[in-house]
């Protein structure tokens, strides 16, 4: 990544480089809310500060809007509000320098602005589902439109899915990093160890039963996420048509009908908890599927893996940048379930993002995450 080198006072003295100028758009929501929050105290950031910015059109983003008011829990101690919030505009963001440019936006405004970005040399940590699938079927889901689908074509093709424990490699030299989503996360990292390995019954089936917080379904109260419908409730929704199935065909490598995912509504603010039921090829023992999980994870800092039989639960990764992994198998050696626990607001949305500024910046992969 380009960076700026400071001056110095004395002669031959070694530099740091200058960290790249950050920009957030769309930092009112929930996610962008905990990205504000991870930038303001990264390490690496802490002489060259994030500007923030609105959405498109954002009525609660004026020209004295400040992070505090948005997030109150972002006020320091004995300070008062002191972060602004500007309106987004290209001239601002280009004015600055930018080098690197989040979009916690909507779906269809992430698509807009992808390719202006770009265009203007800015790389992109699109937090949205704008840009995660590659397969035209699987993307419909968002009803998306191109004003030039020739240049989305080719920035899609170049869209790097910016899971790092996947896609390390490709996501340091990236211009455009999607996001994956929560509950793909949770049951892609949960599967992709065994699945690669080639030691799941494919053809048996793979059963994924996750279930979310609210704050998954992001700030703007609907029917289903207000108080009096999810308080002391537990309910399903789009069984056979949530939009994050399409990142479990694609990153898996599965047909539809070799998997099955129902997302389920929790009564608690934050946190995912997913339950994998699969089927092994051949009988196996939890020695061998201990040391797969441990081999795929050995570099990856943000994954915690239990030791059989025990398993994670969501309290334990709240508020953290954790994926935590367990697993259980059943006497007979073929049957497995695998529970995999992350908070969605982090592991699932901005903690990830700021994972993925830190490997396009070659800084450790785990800065300002623990």
């Amino acid at each position: 990544m380009e960076t700026l080198q400071p001056s110095t006072e004395i002669a031959n003295a070694p530099t740091k480089p200058v960290a790249p100028q950050i920009a957030v758009a769309g930092v009112s929501g929930y996610a962008g809310g905990e990205l504000a929050r991870l930038l303001l105290h990264h390490p690496a950031l802490s002489g060259t500060r994030p500007i923030f910015l609105g959405r498109a059109g954002e009525a609660e983003v004026g020209p004295s809007t400040s992070l505090e008011a948005l997030h109150p829990y972002l006020t320091a101690p004995g300070h008062h509000a002191s972060t602004p919030v500007f309106p987004f505009t290209w001239n601002r963001i280009v004015d600055a320098g930018t080098k690197v440019l989040f979009l916690a936006t909507p779906h269809e405004q992430s698509r807009e602005w992808v390719p202006e970005a770009i265009e203007r040399g800015i790389k992109v940590i699109d937090l949205s589902g704008a840009w995660r699938l590659q397969e035209t079927r699987n993307r419909d889901v968002y009803r998306l439109t191109d004003a030039n689908p020739k240049l989305a074509a080719e920035l899609q093709a170049e869209a790097v899915y910016g899971c790092p424990e996947l896609h390390r490699d490709a996501i340091r030299s990236a211009r455009l990093v999607a996001n994956p989503g929560c509950y793909s996360t949770s049951m892609i990292l949960a599967l992709a160890p065994l699945v690669q390995a080639g030691l799941v019954d494919i053809d048996h089936g793979i059963i994924c039963d996750a279930k979310s917080g609210v704050s998954g379904a992001g700030k703007a109260a609907t029917a289903k996420t207000h108080f009096m419908y999810a308080a002391d409730n537990l309910s399903a929704y789009n069984v056979f048509g949530h939009r994050h199935t399409g990142e479990l065909l694609e990153q898996l490598h599965l047909s539809a009908d070799q998997i099955q995912f129902t997302p389920h509504l929790l009564p608690i603010p934050r946190g995912i908890l997913a339950t994998n039921y699969l089927r092994l090829k051949q009988s196996t023992d939890s020695s061998t599927i201990s040391a797969v999980f441990s081999n795929f994870y050995r570099h990856s800092p943000m994954v915690r893996l239990y030791p059989s039989p025990q398993l994670p639960q969501i309290q334990h990764v709240v508020r953290t940048n954790f994926c935590d992994i367990g697993f259980e198998l059943a006497s007979d050696g073929k049957r497995l379930v695998i529970v995999s626990c992350l908070d969605n607001l982090l592991k699932g949305a901005s903690g990830q993002a700021v994972q993925n500024l830190n490997l396009m910046c070659g800084w450790n992969e785990q800065e300002g995450l623990l």
